[in-house]
């Protein structure tokens, strides 16, 4: 077990490696723990995936218990998009995939893509993406990090766990969407030895877009949801019939 995953009563905590001040708090969840039964064994948190709705609530319940959330969570319709939904004014169950506050909880539900989350150095505002391809295409990133008003320098970022690099196969539109947007994208994809396929490192995507935003802190990127079954969901691994994590990040008092 690392030094930054906590176990709590059978649930796994992965916490980020990142130098964030004290009042900040942020975990990613993994698939141990809870009372979804296969194949979203166990801690499904997905509401849209298939899995009974009655054991989503009640893994939902269990994280914010163990966790001792200070609101419920802001729980986002990810759509693949740049919208960015505001803590304390929009409720659960808008579009979104990014949301940004002072306060509450931000939930970013993943089985595959990025979850990223954010916060300023001096812990009075946070925020979290969920950054597909799609999404990073769209600039979520660089519209999440905007969003929150303040100076680059001033953000730190943690990417958490998703499919790895040399799992995530895209075919030449991926890329070249990209390329004609960053030509430094051309580093972020390897081929995969089948005509017009390539393997795409979306950890390196999503740098890309933040530097060129004028963010340089970010940290994590070291997962792969693909390869590690015990610990992730994974849709690109198992398809449709499979769970979300959630990635949360909050402020204490």
């Amino acid at each position: 077990m690392s030094k930054n995953t906590q176990i709590n009563d059978g649930l796994e905590f992965i916490r980020p490696d990142w130098p964030a001040p004290d009042n900040i708090k942020a975990v990613t969840t993994t698939r141990a723990g809870g009372f979804s039964k296969s194949p979203y064994d166990s801690l499904n948190i997905g509401e849209h995936v298939g899995d009974k709705s009655g054991k989503v609530e009640k893994n939902r319940k269990l994280i914010s218990e163990q966790l001792q959330l200070p609101a419920k969570p802001l729980w986002l319709k990810q759509v693949h998009g740049s919208k960015i939904a505001k803590v304390g004014k929009d409720k659960s169950g808008v579009k979104a995939d990014a949301a940004v506050g002072k306060q509450g909880v931000i939930a970013i539900q993943t089985a595959d893509c990025l979850p990223v989350l954010m916060c300023t150095r001096g812990g009075k505002k946070i925020a979290g993406a969920h950054a597909g391809w799609r999404g990073l295409a769209a600039g979520v990133l660089e519209r999440t990090y905007g969003a929150m008003n303040t100076e680059p320098e001033k953000v730190l970022v943690w990417l958490g766990p998703a499919i790895g690099p040399e799992h995530f196969e895209v075919g030449d539109d991926v890329r070249e969407t990209f390329i004609n947007s960053n030509h430094h994208s051309e580093d972020a994809f390897k081929p995969t030895g089948e005509p017009g396929k390539w393997f795409a490192d979306i950890y390196e995507l999503a740098r890309q877009r933040l530097r060129a935003a004028g963010v340089t802190e970010i940290y994590g990127g070291d997962y792969c949801t693909v390869t590690d079954s015990k610990r992730f969901f994974s849709y690109r691994r198992d398809g449709e019939e499979t769970g979300r994590m959630v990635s949360l990040i909050w402020k204490t008092d």
